[in-house]
C-alpha cells in the first residue's frame, strides 16, 4: 500500500490561482485517502496551500527543510512534523527515499531538479517509486518533450519512457495513485528496468 506520497512543488505565491487551488486540492484529497504527505516544509506558495489542504482534512504532512531556510522563517511550524536537515541534498535524499509515490507539481528550478533527480534514481534502479508529473496547464510539456527527445535521439532507452507518468489535472494524479496503490506489492518486488549498461 502507498502510505507516503512525496510532493515536489513551488514556494512562489506570485502565480496563477489555478496552481494554488490545485495544490490545495491535491493535499485535501490525499489526506482523505489516508496518505501521509512529505514535502519541502514551506509555508507559502504551492507548498503552503498543499499543507493547508492536508491539515484542513485532518491529514498528516511532514516537511523537510534545510536549517538555513528555517533561519529565514520559511518553515511551516503548523504541520504535523518539520524535520530540519543540514543541506538541500539531504532534504532531497530524505524526500525521495521516504516516498512510496512521488508527485511533481509545477515549480521552478528546484522542483525541476528534484523531479529529474527522482527520474535519474529510478533509471539507475535506486528506487522503484512511481513518479507522476502533474502537467497542470501544460506547464511541464516542454520538459516532457525534452525527455522524449532524449529517448528519440538515443540518449536514453525506449523503456525509459516508462520511468514517469503524466497527469493533466489533480483527479488524474489521484487515479494514478489509486492504480499504483492496488499494484504496490508488484511494483516493490519487480526488477524495475532492464540493466542500465
Amino acid at each position: 500500500m502507498i502510505e507516503y506520497v512525496t510532493v515536489f512543488c513551488a514556494s512562489s505565491s506570485r502565480i496563477d490561482k489555478y496552481y494554488l487551488d490545485s495544490a490545495y486540492e491535491l493535499g485535501n484529497l490525499l489526506a482523505k485517502k489516508g496518505k501521509t504527505i512529505v514535502y519541502g516544509g514551506g509555508k507559502i506558495g504551492l507548498m503552503g496551500r498543499l499543507a493547508d489542504g492536508v491539515l484542513d482534512s485532518g491529514g498528516t504532512i511532514i516537511g523537510v527543510i534545510p536549517k538555513f531556510m528555517q533561519k529565514y522563517e520559511l518553515g511551516n511550524n503548523n504541520i504535523s512534523k518539520l524535520i530540519q536537515v543540514n543541506t538541500l541534498h539531504e532534504r532531497e535524499e530524505l524526500m525521495i527515499k521516504k516516498a512510496d509515490a512521488i508527485v511533481a507539481l509545477p515549480g521552478g528550478c528546484g522542483t525541476i531538479e528534484e523531479l529529474l533527480q527522482s527520474i535519474t534514481w529510478k533509471r539507475l534502479k535506486l528506487i522503484p517509486t512511481p513518479i507522476i508529473i502533474a502537467n497542470l496547464k501544460n506547464y511541464f510539456s516542454p520538459l516532457i518533450q525534452q525527455l522524449n527527445r532524449a529517448v528519440d535521439e538515443n540518449f536514453m532507452r525506449e523503456e525509459h519512457r516508462k520511468l514517469w507518468d503524466v497527469a493533466e489535472n489533480i483527479p488524474e494524479v489521484l487515479d494514478l495513485i489509486d492504480y499504483y496503490d492496488k499494484n504496490f506489492n508488484k511494483i516493490r518486488m519487480i526488477d524495475v528496468l532492464p540493466n542500465v549498461t
